[in-house]
């Protein structure tokens, strides 16, 4: 193996923190793994990793050496990408993480759309709305919907979405139309699983974002559950454009306390690392941000 090689493999274990999660990826044995790092060991004349049955961690040498072997092969992908990339058709696997309405809604037609455009590209599209470990779980990239990113994020903002206070005609006509935020403490609100005991909704107040306390006995992880409690008359929701938007159309639900809007959801891609950026998933994200930005599109009016 030569040394970049070594570093990569290096790299990968320490990402992952197991031998076999990287020999499995590889497909390898695990001892080939296990061999390969410590010939490296050997060759620079330091431990790199303390070994016990239930961890992998970084020595302090270790840890340097991996911040600089990060460097050297971002530096080496970057130019043989500049090189190649201009004349080169994006190809390999991708391995994407996506949320489960607004992937299955929203997203998959442009999935599809770029399969079809990118035929040497295999995609493997994973739904769920928990957050992923993108190295851990060995994922390219994620989709999320989010007001709020954690620290040490790696993001590129894809667009936007808009939050939509809603009830039903039924709820309203028994319940009244609340006309200003602070009423929705005498509603019944449906919301997203979370504390229902202690639930807050932020909305747009004399120019300045407050924190509203809403009342909550329904909650649920999904949102279009929670848009069919609130079509059947069960309380006020409030829920993203594309989610909410068809029981709009229907007229099963209607939009209330609109003079009182809410910040944006950002879309963004979400990257395992600051590496550089491997040319396939360089070419799926612009592919993505085109497509959510064009004229007509819920997240275009509102990207930045």
């Amino acid at each position: 193996m030569d040394r970049l090689e070594a570093m990569n493999l290096f790299i990968r274990v320490a990402e992952r923190g197991s031998f076999a999660a990287v020999a499995e990826q590889f497909g390898v044995a695990r001892s080939v793994v296990t061999r390969q790092i410590a010939a490296l060991e050997t060759h620079l004349g330091i431990k790199l990793m303390v070994r016990s049955t239930r961890r992998l961690t970084l020595t302090s040498a270790g840890a340097t050496y991996l911040e600089k072997c990060r460097v050297i092969l971002n530096l080496v992908e970057a130019a043989e990408t500049d090189v190649a990339e201009h004349h080169q058709t994006p190809r390999g696997h991708l391995h994407v993480g996506l949320p489960l309405i607004f992937g299955l809604k929203r997203l998959l037609p442009v999935l599809l759309d770029f399969a079809q455009r990118y035929p040497e590209i295999s995609l493997d599209m994973d739904y769920t709305d928990r957050r992923l470990n993108l190295i851990e779980e060995g994922f390219d990239l994620s989709i999320r919907i989010t007001d709020r990113l954690e620290p040490g994020d790696i993001v590129r903002k894809l667009g936007s979405c808009r939050l939509l206070t809603v009830a039903a005609p039924d709820y309203l006509a028994r319940h009244g139309r609340p006309t200003h935020p602070a009423e929705l403490k005498h509603h019944e609100c449906l919301t997203y699983t979370g504390d229902a005991s202690n639930v807050t909704w932020l909305f747009q107040i004399d120019g300045r974002l407050e924190s509203v306390p809403v009342r909550s006995r329904i909650s649920a992880n999904n949102g279009e559950a929670l848009m069919e409690a609130t079509a059947a008359g069960m309380g006020i929701a409030l829920q993203p454009d594309f989610i909410a938007e068809p029981f709009l159309t229907e007229g099963k639900v209607e939009a209330i306390l609109e003079l009182f809007a809410q910040s944006p959801l950002g879309i963004y891609a979400l990257l395992p690392s600051n590496r550089y950026m491997p040319y396939r998933v360089r070419v799926f994200i612009d592919f993505l941000a085109a497509r959510l930005q064009e004229p007509g599109s819920a997240s275009a009016a509102m990207a930045t």
